[in-house]
């Protein structure tokens, strides 16, 4: 210490500068090893939430925004639950901010035994804390953790609560998850005149954008209304000065049909509901002509996107029911039906209200109960057993159907078989276009699935052997929405992007047999490039929709210019090449028309570089919606899919 004093008297300003860090760094380190209970950091009220919000409501970019808006929804779903709510309105105002306002009982304003503060102060301060602990209060809830309306109230800049209770209004300011305001009476109001109001500003600090989007809140609200009949709700945006309200009386037997809006249906939607156990099981099933299989499982109103114990019991008892059905009526005499013979051209609703539901996460994407599969599966058989017996014509339909699509998925195999037994002449079982990489393991490898052999030589000769595969195209694949399985899986490229991919499809899906941690799709950038890059999505989605949700699937972005001044600067949209071109003065421009004009060096330097590339990672939003637009993009519906064009030409500067 003494020699520190010493020198910075007496050296320079830089060296002791220099000695000032090493002291800090030495003891820094000491400090490190000197690990006792001093470092234990407690993190009080909701600092944890503040800390890692991603813990609680899944990321902090635009999904974690809205889930904000959704957990105060559900809190007002609840009260509907509990038969206290039938009107929600949902408001994006001008000023960033966005209020969800109830008729329900309002959030109780008197003091709080314990806490010594208001009840409405604990629920928005407080982790675990809420009526949905006291079975009085809420015998079921989707806001089954309690942490929801506090996590709003920590993620926000600032938060105001009005509630209307016993003829009063009251209201409470908050910010950061802390009180900044009393409650306070600011209005009378009518006797019977009850609800929560809640307006909030999400943090800058912590959320990448703090832009609410009208078509997320949207989509979840609508499906709100669907599995909860009879219940308004509306969204209001005054941004963009629009209004939409969702109500409907058909519940479940809506939604399907609202699904179903651009296919063949084969019948009326069958629809069913049940107690048993506590549990409220609601389904709704219709048939169409297609050849996808759509299943939607919700619980409490969640949307559960990963499934869970509730959708395999559904599957198990329909499979089971279609297949002693048939059985009995003799058009099934040897063998069984598969699940997914079952499960071809279905769009089913399956949705429970249970009062103890275990999820996987907050997030709540996967219901984990395991009496909830035995209860499903038992209502199921039970209810569409009976259906069929009572309704025999559309239970022919429905077998009949199903009867030919196990003769296709049987052709399918057997085609299938062929390629394969093609295949296993060359590289040990793999496409003969398939330049593999040397590297094994999958964790670190990448398949690129390039359009045209020309791009594809480009690609070969461009890539990192060790950890880089690339498979051609060879023009445009089929279009799996109007083939079915049997001329889809007949495809050589298609059997061929499987085989290199090595996870199967359908049943024999296993993702532990994936070969690739990344499938980039590489087009060129322009329409035919599009198309292509929309068929592949479209099988992606169909047949592989696992590889998408476990975040497999991306799409390479090449750049569309080159700028040459002193050196090559690559853009990749007109709005960049504009600023650019102001930014460096430059006037000799290249568009790149298409990746086979690209020398191997400019595609590893643009496109497959990890280092300087640009790709994007394929997720699914809301798979609903998703497959109701590649139904109408890619299906047979003309009229909807000439409607949807003119609508959005704006968006992609299409001259219709």
């Amino acid at each position: 210490m003494l020699l520190f004093n010493y020198l910075d008297r007496d050296l320079n300003r830089e060296f002791c500068s220099f000695l000032l860090k090493l002291k800090n760094h030495l003891s820094n380190k000491t400090m490190a090893n000197e690990y006792d209970a001093s470092h234990i950091k407690v993190l009080e009220g909701l600092e944890a939430v503040r800390k890692r919000p991603a813990m609680y409501i899944g990321s902090t970019g635009r999904d974690g925004l809205h889930h904000l808006v959704y957990e105060v929804v559900d809190n007002s779903v609840d009260e509907a639950l509990a038969d206290f709510c039938k009107n929600i309105k949902v408001t994006i105002n001008k000023d960033g901010s966005v209020t969800v306002e109830d008729n329900g009982r309002g959030i109780p304003v008197d003091i709080h035994p314990q806490f010594n503060v208001p009840a409405v102060q604990v629920a928005l301060t407080k982790l675990h804390a809420g009526g949905k602990f006291d079975k009085k209060s809420y015998a079921i809830s989707g806001g089954l953790h309690g942490v929801g309306i506090s996590c709003v109230n920590a993620l926000s800049i600032k938060l105001l609560v009005e509630i209307k209770r016993r003829g009063k209004i009251y209201m409470q300011e908050y910010s950061r998850g802390d009180a900044k305001t009393k409650l306070k009476i600011i209005g009378a109001c009518g006797k019977n005149d009850t609800g929560t109001k809640i307006t909030f500003w999400p943090d800058s600090e912590i959320f990448s954008t703090v832009v609410f989007d009208y078509k997320f809140l949207e989509t979840r609200l609508r499906e709100i209304a669907f599995l909860n009949a009879g219940l308004e709700i509306i969204l209001n945006d005054e941004v963009k000065n629009k209004t939409e309200k969702f109500l409907y009386t058909g519940g479940l037997m809506e939604f399907v049909t609202w699904i179903n809006k651009s296919k063949d249906v084969l019948h009326k939607p069958i629809y069913f509901r049940r107690e048993i156990d506590n549990t409220v099981i609601e389904v709704s099933i219709q048939y169409n002509q297609g050849y996808q299989e759509n299943i939607f499982g919700f619980v409490n109103t969640i949307n559960t996107i990963e499934g869970g114990t509730h959708i395999s019991g559904f599957k198990t008892a329909l499979t089971r029911v279609i297949n002693d059905y048939a059985k009995k009526k003799g058009v099934l005499k040897d063998g069984n039906l598969s699940g997914e013979d079952v499960r071809e051209g279905l769009t089913a609703i399956v949705s429970i209200k249970i009062p103890e539901p275990q999820f996987e996460g907050q997030t709540k994407t996967k219901l984990g109960n395991s009496e909830v599969k035995g209860s499903v599966d038992s209502i199921v058989t039970s209810a569409l057993s009976e259906f069929f017996e009572e309704n025999p014509s559309i239970a022919k339909k429905v077998i009949s159907k199903i009867i030919e699509s196990a003769k296709a998925r049987l052709a399918a195999r057997k085609a299938r078989d062929l390629v394969r037994r093609k295949n296993a002449f060359s590289l040990g079982g793999l496409p003969g276009k398939l330049a593999d990489c040397s590297n094994k393991k999958a964790d670190n490898t990448e398949l690129y699935i390039v359009e045209g052999e020309s791009a594809g030589g480009s690609a070969k000769m461009a890539r990192s052997k060790e950890n880089q595969a690339i498979l051609p195209l060879r023009g445009k694949i089929l279009n799996v929405e109007k083939s079915s399985p049997v001329k889809a899986l007949s495809s050589e490229q298609i059997i061929n992007m499987i085989t290199a991919i090595g996870t199967g499809v359908g049943e024999e899906f296993n993702l532990q047999k994936l070969r690739y941690n990344k499938i980039i799709i590489m087009t060129d950038a322009d329409v035919d490039g599009e198309h292509i890059k929309t068929l592949l999505l479209t099988f992606f989605f169909r047949f592989m929709p696992h590889l998408i949700e476990n975040g497999n699937i991306y799409v390479a972005l090449p750049p569309l210019y080159r700028i040459r001044k002193k050196k090559d600067h690559y853009v990749y949209s007109d709005t960049e090449l504009k600023k650019v071109m102001e930014r460096i003065g430059a006037t000799n421009v290249t568009r790149f028309k298409g990746l086979g004009e690209m020398s191997s060096i400019q595609l590893w330097d643009t496109t497959m570089n990890p280092k300087t590339r640009k790709i994007k990672r394929i997720f699914i939003e809301d798979a609903v919606e998703a497959d109701q637009v590649f139904s109408m993009l890619m299906g047979g519906d003309v009229q909807a899919r000439k409607k949807f064009i003119s609508e959005n030409a704006h968006e992609a500067n299409l001259d219709i």
